[in-house]
């Protein structure tokens, strides 16, 4: 997309240092110029995540210069490569080209070739930010790592093995959270869960068995599409295409419901499992009942959503069906190209049949504000959810808002996660208690709105 976008929410292809580091004991070779790494990085700390291992300043960088132009840079991709193994204790080490690279014709793929020969693990990803945005650099670096490192083997199928594809690390601000809450919800149901990235992954002996599952899970719209396409053709792997976040109860059974189905699993076990994690969930919603009605004049009704597609599908979804919020603008924010958005078109229309004139695909949070604020001026009782960028104009209307999507630097997000019964619950949590933020809220705290 050839325009100047204000207030940007995701980085370019290069931002795949943040895939690679997520992967336990991988370390990520940047061949790109000086700052490169550093500006990636900065956006990569949504919710102060912190800079991970070997993250941040730790991060080996060739700082291509301008010698580099006129003579080329693979002799420095070399060389920081070797110091790279030399001086960092790493499992896996990726080496990703940025837009120096790119323009000049280094090739990094090749160079990284020449180390895995040698028997090291080494690989080359070609990730300049011309090639698009973090989350085609996420997908380009997946398929480097299942194509360089995990290689061309035989598959040992294991029945009941699954390897997961979701979120894009960095890029939704709860992704450490979200995982092993999707990885804990598969594991209930008796399944063996490669989750690949985040804190409950082993690290690359995952990677190396991704070929021997049973069947891929992409819990995705589109980000990941390619990539289980690609294990298809290349192991035979089934995959399942589930394109909602399963946020709440309703949502978590329907999705147990169908990896079971998919799964083979014993229809039972998982009817026993979907029905001991709702008992919890509803007892949990019932008693929150005396809440609702004592301040129903409190409450919001009107919803906006600002976010990557698998969140905010899922999130509106559990908001509508669940609490009764009706959505009024859902923007994605992850850019897909046209075919995935005639996708995400179909998704949408078919979970949302009533309101599928409310999706807008929009990358600009600039052109987001000027659709939003003067309708939320209107309301008083409208839900923002979204991320900096909403955050004041939505507070100085006097509407509820709540951080939902990056970029967020003004919290610190440590496990949190909204997928599943649990998540659905803390969400509600997070959002009613914007309520009592900076004042004393009774039952007839907003009994004029009623008139």
């Amino acid at each position: 997309m050839n325009c100047e976008i204000s207030q940007p929410r995701y980085t370019c292809a290069l931002g795949a240092q943040a895939t690679v580091l997520a992967i336990p004991y991988a370390i990520p070779i940047v061949h790109a110029g000086p700052g490169c790494s550093g500006i990636v990085t900065a956006f990569s700390r949504l919710g102060n995540h912190g800079e991970s291992y070997a993250g941040g300043n730790q991060i080996p960088s060739t700082n291509t210069d301008e010698t580099n132009v006129v003579f080329g840079g693979e002799k420095d991709l070399r060389s920081e490569i070797q110091g790279a193994m030399k001086v960092m204790k790493g499992d896996l080490f990726v080496a990703l080209s940025g837009c120096t690279a790119g323009i000049i014709g280094d090739n990094t793929t090749e160079v990284a070739g020449e180390f895995a020969d040698e028997g090291y693990p080494v690989v080359g990803a070609d990730t300049p930010g011309f090639k698009g945005n973090a989350y085609n650099g996420h997908e380009i670096v997946v398929k480097a790592i299942i194509d360089q490192f995990v290689g061309n083997k035989k598959p040992q199928v294991e029945k009941g093995l699954v390897n997961v594809f979701a979120d894009v690390p960095a890029q939704n601000p709860f992704w450490r959270g979200d995982l092993p809450q999707i990885k804990n919800l598969l594991e209930k149901i008796g399944l063996k869960v490669n989750i690949l990235f985040g804190i409950t992954s082993k690290g690359v002996s995952e990677w190396k068995e991704i070929p021997n599952a049973q069947f891929n899970l992409l819990l995705s719209p589109w980000v990941g599409l390619e990539v289980v396409e690609h294990l298809k053709r290349k192991y035979g792997t089934p995959y399942l295409h589930y394109p909602i976040l399963p946020v709440g109860a309703g949502q978590a059974s329907r999705f147990l419901r169908e990896v079971g189905k998919f799964a083979g699993l014993d229809e039972a076990k998982v009817e026993e499992v979907i029905k001991s994690e709702e008992d919890v969930y509803y007892k949990y919603f019932v008693d929150t009942a005396d809440f609702f009605s004592s301040l129903q004049n409190n409450l919001p009704f009107e919803l906006y959503v600002s976010g990557d597609s698998l969140s905010s599908f899922g999130v509106t979804k559990y908001l509508e069906d669940e609490i009764g919020f009706i959505p009024r603008a859902v923007f994605v924010t992850d850019n897909p190209n046209k075919k995935n958005e005639e996708n995400l078109r179909q998704i949408f229309a078919n979970e949302f049949p009533e309101y599928k004139d409310k999706l807008f695909f929009e990358i600009d949070s600039e052109i987001i504000r000027r659709k939003v604020e003067p309708e939320i001026a209107k309301s008083g009782r409208a839900l923002v959810l979204g991320s900096d960028w909403e955050k004041g104009y939505t507070k100085a209307s006097g509407n509820l808002f709540q951080y939902f999507s990056a970029p967020i630097t003004q919290q610190l997000i440590v496990s949190k996660s909204y997928v599943g019964y649990q998540g659905g619950l803390r969400l509600l949590e997070d959002i009613y208690n914007t309520l009592y933020e900076g004042k004393t809220v009774t039952y007839a705290t907003y009994s004029s709105k009623l008139t």
